[in-house]
């Protein structure tokens, strides 16, 4: 998948993605996009009483933020494949379908996921 082929929305969510996870220098970078175009990016949160994957903080900002919807989420991580909470916080907001980008270290992405 290049970036050529991506919807250019669907670009800038894995740009915010990556360069969060640069400049917060965390194990993920993850944006989310709501029903309305905004955006909400986050990083993985590692404290000792609370851990939260980068996708799964982007979620509960935007809920925190008043989102009803999410059209597409992306992350930028070393993983190969999300976790199924991560898929399962994406569609409890954006419902069955949402498609969930994710791209290497690089920005590159390799795999999209539609949650189901």
């Amino acid at each position: 998948m290049s970036d050529d082929a991506l919807d250019p929305e669907d670009a800038k969510l894995l740009t915010l993605a990556r360069s969060t996870r640069a400049r917060n220098a965390v194990q993920e970078g993850a944006a989310v996009r709501d029903d309305t175009g905004r955006t909400y990016v986050a990083g993985t949160v590692d404290l000792p009483s609370l851990r939260l994957s980068a996708l799964r903080t982007a979620v509960a900002m935007a809920v925190a933020s008043g989102a009803r919807s999410l059209e597409a989420g992306a992350v930028v991580s070393a993983v190969e494949r999300l976790p199924t909470d991560d898929l399962d916080a994406v569609r409890d907001l954006g419902g069955e379908g949402t498609p969930v980008l994710l791209a290497g270290p690089d920005g590159v992405p390799h795999t999209t996921t539609l949650v189901g």
